[in-house]
């Protein structure tokens, strides 16, 4: 009776028996779609025929230069991909049932083979590998999700703001990158002299590398706000720790910050090669500098930075956010919305509303930071 293998397969025959390697190859041509069949004969010549498109490997472990659950792991090691299907003899079916546990798929005692059962087997050990291949994938997704968990944590604290008069909002969101993360950092503290200071900022490039070395210049902004110490000092020490930490010397950090005074009347900002605020104020919408106050960090050892002094009023909104909103493409032509279009769009709302605003955006091309920082009535 002919046997079912339903997909053409291309298989790797080890085997140095010649009688043994002609009795599988004919029971295989006996399946309503004969796989392409490479034989070998060593371990060694493996290495010169194992290629990506074989899926399924059939191995003696008695060669000439290997045997048992060595020549095993040896194949497991150079074929990763493949289902590996072991073959032995009546008297070695323990060392068959110990392939399955080394991570064999299967095993079949060459006594015993038929086309019906080799084809079954055969197909049965695909499916297994398949099955193995998705576990670990899975897994590695759930590890994946988990550590981007842990990061995000890092990326989003809880800030340390400790007066009611004003009005805290933050929206994290990923851009078209997918589940890439990105090294978009915010954060904002209250000094127990009633000074609130906010941080908005982005390390270039995507990945958990980035987003690392975002934690930890959050973490470093955080802890050195805490210990009083601001301005260009502190500035100098986030590059100092940009440097010590990051993967390659290209990488560099841009970040706005900006220290609200205890009456919350006034601010002093420093804009480090870093998109510039929005602020809005008298019923009017403005870009606090149109050029930064410096260069970003990591790029000159000797930079300094600017200060911007900037009045509030009364009643004020203010925003930093991250490349990620100007970059977003808008509008029948798909051109970028840019800071003037982000004004524009703030004028026709009549106010900074993060949720309309973000809507109105749409998809974005790049990860997004933001924090609005609002006084006086909504």
């Amino acid at each position: 009776m002919t046997a079912t293998l339903s997909e053409t397969l291309t298989l790797l025959l080890i085997e140095d028996d010649d009688g043994d390697a002609f009795l599988v190859e004919e029971l295989l041509k006996q399946a309503e779609a004969p796989p392409k069949i490479t034989w070998v004969r060593s371990l060694r010549e493996t290495k010169a025929k194992l290629t990506s498109q074989i899926q399924c490997v059939l191995v003696d472990l008695t060669l000439p230069d290997a045997t048992g659950l060595e020549a095993l792991e040896q194949v497991l090691a150079m074929a990763p991909q493949a289902a590996v299907l072991v073959l032995t003899g009546l008297r070695d079916v323990h060392v068959g049932v110990a392939a399955v546990k080394a991570g064999a798929q299967d095993y079949l005692v060459k006594q015993d083979i038929d086309a019906r059962l080799l084809a079954r087997a055969v197909r049965y050990s695909m499916e297994r590998k398949r099955a193995d291949l998705a576990h670990l994938a899975l897994v590695a997704a759930e590890l994946t999700a988990k550590e981007n968990s842990r990061l995000e944590s890092g990326l989003l604290p809880v800030p340390l703001l400790h007066t009611d008069a004003l009005r805290h909002t933050t929206r994290y969101l990923p851009g078209s990158q997918g589940s890439l993360l990105a090294g978009d950092f915010l954060d904002t503290v209250q000094t127990p002299d009633g000074s609130v200071h906010i941080v908005v900022g982005d390390v270039c490039g995507h990945g958990p590398a980035e987003a690392a070395l975002g934690v930890a210049l959050r973490i470093a902004w955080r802890t050195l706000v805490l210990a009083g110490q601001t301005g260009d000092r502190m500035l100098r020490t986030l590059d100092a720790v940009l440097r010590a930490e990051r993967q390659a010397p290209e990488i560099f950090t841009t970040l706005c910050m900006a220290t609200i005074t205890p009456d919350l009347r006034h601010a002093r900002m420093r804009v480090v090669g870093h998109p510039p605020p929005v602020l809005v104020r008298d019923g009017r919408v403005e870009v606090v500098a149109d050029t930064p106050s410096g260069p970003p960090l990591g790029i000159f050892p000797d930079a300094e930075w600017r200060i911007l002094d900037v009045p509030l009023g009364e009643e004020w909104s203010m925003m930093l956010y991250t490349d990620g909103l100007i970059e977003a493409v808008v509008g029948e032509y798909k051109e970028l919305l840019g800071v003037d279009g982000l004004v524009d769009l703030i004028r026709a709302h009549g106010s900074i509303d993060l949720d309309r605003l973000i809507t109105h955006v749409g998809t974005l091309s790049d990860d997004l930071a933001v924090v609005l920082v609002r006084r006086g009535p909504e």
